[in-house]
């Protein structure tokens, strides 16, 4: 049993290894962090136990002990004429005390200890817990979720209660502080404060939370509630420096402004804000459209575009596989045409595709166009792995079966990616395609199999599908590997279109119209992932070997 317990051990630091840190990437490896944290608290009760049988000694050695001195004490020299007496007495301090302390100063924690030696260069790290707290920001503003409803665990779809206390709340609120963001940790300080406020127990005082708050509200331009949060800081803590030290630049900054009214000549006072911050504007310029469809929001399934959308059995085209066993097609969208197919994967092929994968997972990296050199994106949170057909016969039957079903070759379409989104996983709104006369992407944030660890930026992108000599992503099929409890859709925001995980499924679109020029209407994103695990996979087909599969349009917007 022993031995069948090391050599699992074994194997679990091996698949652990090869992934160490970025946990919050990918759910399905943040699975192993449980396996890790039981055989931590098995460890940890044999250690408890060992302690327990320890000190039951020690205590039955001091109670025998106290009867004893007890009445030698009472009369020593009667006690001592006895010679037996006198002899274990001498025995006890020369043999028996010393035994005691040898038992006392027995280090029962080693094994402990060296398990927790050895587990914790796997554990997550700092830059873990911070995309951890920044996953549960994301979530927040997507979703339009406030601190108050996270804290208490009250999200859709949730099977376990799950609450933050106050210290869990002050780490956000700090991970946000030390991230420059100042509206997150005005947010997640006021929760701290109003659990505080309700009695709730903890290490953080409130006086380390205005600390914080009162220079994020300064940072956010509210001066005067940065003042007010100053005072009440050094009312609870006068010896405080810094508070010290703030409130008197607090002080000079809201005079020199008076000072500059009375120059003005305005008698109007300084308008102190209400306390709420808006949030601040960032580099997506369609991220209000983007995260009201993946709430559910905005999209534009009218009555007339419904009539438009049928189901039916798909047949691809006379494949005489498909005339036996067609598979159920339903529209999904009218124009461009996007289509959802059922029963694509069965379970066990989903189950032997996630178990081939998931060692192979590797959280994608961005070459940054002024350096040069790879770093993570926080618009991409999920790892994903390539899988050739040699790799098993599972991975080859459902290549055969796209091609069976979208009419399209496999020869020239890429690796099948799989990708499994980690806490607050998402992708934010690109292009599968490459644009531009030489497929330069621009922003696209397209993944290639010839450079599987990054999103090649312009000319990475370009050299990419060069080398591959198969030309542009002509369609992109998509396989959802699981349910989604909340969030997870696939949106397209300039149609105002949302899908939503179904397992087993898969939808499928054209990235290129008929004339080969991209079809921009197909910017598309994944959203962030609520609650549960997101699985998917999915082929880029190319434009090589469909001239006769897809013939071309006549004209450019064919």
């Amino acid at each position: 049993m022993k031995l069948w317990v090391s050599m699992l051990l074994v194997a679990w630091f091996g698949v652990l290894g090869c992934v160490q840190a970025e946990f919050f990437t990918s759910i399905g490896h943040m699975t192993d962090l449980i396996y890790a944290e039981k055989d931590l608290v098995l460890s940890l009760k044999e250690y408890i136990l060992v302690e327990e049988a320890k000190l039951s000694k020690i205590k039955s050695w001091a109670n025998k002990m106290e009867a004893l001195t007890s009445k030698s004490a009472a009369d020593p020299e009667g006690y001592l004429s006895h010679p037996v007496n006198a002899y274990k007495l001498v025995k006890r301090l020369n043999t028996d005390w010393p035994a005691l302390e040898d038992l006392v100063l027995q280090n029962s924690a080693a094994g402990f200890i060296a398990n927790l030696s050895v587990q914790r260069q796997f554990f997550p790290t700092d830059e873990d817990e911070t995309g951890a707290a920044k996953a549960l920001m994301r979530l927040q503003d997507t979703y339009k979720l406030d601190p108050d409803t996270i804290s208490k665990g009250e999200l859709p779809g949730t099977k376990y209660q799950a609450v933050l206390s106050v210290d869990d709340c002050f780490g956000m609120g700090r991970s946000a502080y030390n991230e420059g963001d100042y509206y997150h940790t005005v947010l997640w300080m006021e929760q701290v404060l109003k659990q505080l406020d309700a009695g709730e127990e903890a290490t953080t005082s409130k006086a380390q939370v205005l600390d914080y708050l009162s220079y994020a509200v300064f940072q956010l331009g509210d001066l005067h509630r940065a003042l007010e949060l100053t005072r009440r800081l050094l009312s609870l803590d006068p010896s405080h420096e810094r508070a010290g030290g703030n409130l008197r630049y607090f002080e000079r900054l809201l005079e020199e402004e008076r000072e500059k009214m009375l120059l003005n000549h305005t008698e109007a006072e300084l308008a102190p804000q209400e306390g709420i911050y808006e949030r601040p504007v960032d580099y997506l310029p369609e991220r209000d459209i983007y995260e009201s469809l993946c709430r559910g929001e905005g999209v534009k399934l009218t009555p007339r575009r419904q009539k438009r959308l049928f189901c039916r059995y798909h047949h691809g085209n006379g494949t005489p596989q498909l005339l036996i066993a067609p598979f159920k097609e339903e529209d999904e969208w009218d124009s461009p045409h996007i289509v959802r197919y059922y029963d694509v994967m069965s379970d066990e092929e989903i189950e032997r595709i996630k178990e081939i994968a998931k060692p192979k997972l590797a959280r994608a990296t961005v070459r940054d166009p002024k350096t040069g050199v790879l770093t993570v994106a926080s618009y991409r949170v999920s790892k994903s792995s390539w899988l050739e057909e040699d790799d098993d016969p599972v991975v080859a039957r459902v290549n055969l079966r796209m091609q069976h079903i979208t009419g399209l070759t496999v020869k020239t379409a890429e690796l099948l990616q799989v990708a499994n989104y980690g806490m607050g996983g998402q992708y934010e709104p690109h292009f599968d395609f490459s644009r531009g006369p030489l497929f330069v992407a621009g922003e696209a944030q397209v993944q290639s199999q010839v450079q599987p660890d990054c999103f090649p930026c312009e000319k990475d992108e370009q050299d990419a599908f060069k080398r591959l000599g198969t030309g542009n992503r002509v369609a992109t099929f998509l396989n959802y590997m699981s349910d989604v409890e909340a969030g997870g859709a696939t949106v397209f925001p300039d149609l105002g279109a949302a899908l939503w995980p179904k397992k087993g499924t898969a939808v499928f679109w054209y990235n290129l119209l008929r004339s080969g020029e991209g079809d921009y209407r197909t910017r598309h994103a994944a959203c962030p992932v609520l609650v549960g695990c997101k699985w998917v996979s999915n082929k880029w087909f190319h434009e090589r070997g469909q001239e006769f599969l897809r013939p071309c349009g006549s004209t450019e917007v064919d």
